[in-house]
């Protein structure tokens, strides 16, 4: 595997690849990540992952300085993976001057949900990504449910912008008792972690009850209201718990519902010190 920090050295790198597929990472990896490469594998060649902690999408008060990076580890996992290039840029290499320049995703999508939580995560998401493909080029790249409206604004931005890049989603992976993977799960203390795998045990519950009952409006409220009255009692503190349409993220309306429109239940949430995200498709 050749490592590129450079993004000159990354373009002579893959000069005449047309079938290149994308990962982009943040670093930290773990079998999630691991499963993404194995899917870029499946729809192009080469693979090039990325791992670049971001600074545009972290908040002032967020944990830019303590995310975890574990570079060697990463490194001699995608080696293992048969990953072709992984492109390492340090800030300068990606920054060289300040990015005044930004994508910014419309209101409607990323002004809910993580944009209301997290304002300007997007923009710093959208715009390091934009970034990310024009320095690599590929044919398709791979982004995880677990961060579902990342992957639906990353989707309307490819779709708007032109450009000739196929999003390919990959499913959620999990550990053992149901708790989504995420290099934040490393934050958690024995106490948290035992409690943790619940936020997805809420989840399932809500999409069952969903299933079981009529398709109101009204019910829907009541059932993201007792989803998050269980957490709020078992010491979580809850950012969102929302039932969404699969399409745009947006609140179905009666007619949307009677059109058995395809919904998703979203959840961030914090436990102790940690936020962790999920999702489940309905």
């Amino acid at each position: 595997m050749k490592i590129i920090s450079s993004i000159a050295d990354l373009r002579d790198q893959l000069r005449g690849q047309n079938r290149i597929a994308f990962v982009p990472t943040m670093g930290n990896l773990h079998e999630g990540h691991l499963s993404l490469m194995r899917l870029a594998q499946r729809h192009g060649d080469p693979v090039v992952a990325s791992i670049f902690v971001n600074r545009l999408q972290f908040g002032p008060n967020e944990d830019f300085d303590k995310y975890p990076r574990t570079m060697e580890r990463d490194i001699a996992m995608l080696e293992k993976e048969g990953v072709y290039v992984l492109f390492a840029p340090t800030e300068k290499d990606l920054y060289p001057v300040p990015q005044d320049f930004r994508v910014t995703p419309p209101g409607d999508l990323g002004d809910i949900l993580e944009g209301e939580f997290r304002p300007g995560f997007f923009n710093g998401v959208s715009t390091v990504v934009t970034k990310l493909f024009n320095c690599t080029q590929p044919r398709v790249a791979v982004f995880g449910k677990k961060d579902y409206q990342q992957l639906m604004v990353i989707r309307r931005m490819v779709s708007q912008l032109a450009m000739p890049i196929e999003i390919i989603p990959a499913d959620t992976i999990r550990e053992t008792d149901g708790l989504a993977m995420s290099s934040r799960n490393g934050y958690l203390t024995t106490t948290e972690r035992a409690e943790a795998p619940h936020l997805y045990r809420v989840l399932q519950q809500t999409r069952q009850q969903w299933l079981d009952g009529a398709g109101r409006t009204d019910r829907l409220l009541q059932l993201e209201a007792d989803a998050r009255r269980i957490l709020l009692e078992r010491g979580w503190q809850p950012d969102y718990i929302s039932i969404r349409m699969q399409k745009n993220l947006l609140t179905p309306s009666q007619a949307d519902l009677d059109a058995n429109e395809a919904l998703v239940i979203l959840a961030a949430v914090k436990l102790g010190a940690t936020r962790l995200i999920d999702n489940l498709e309905i």
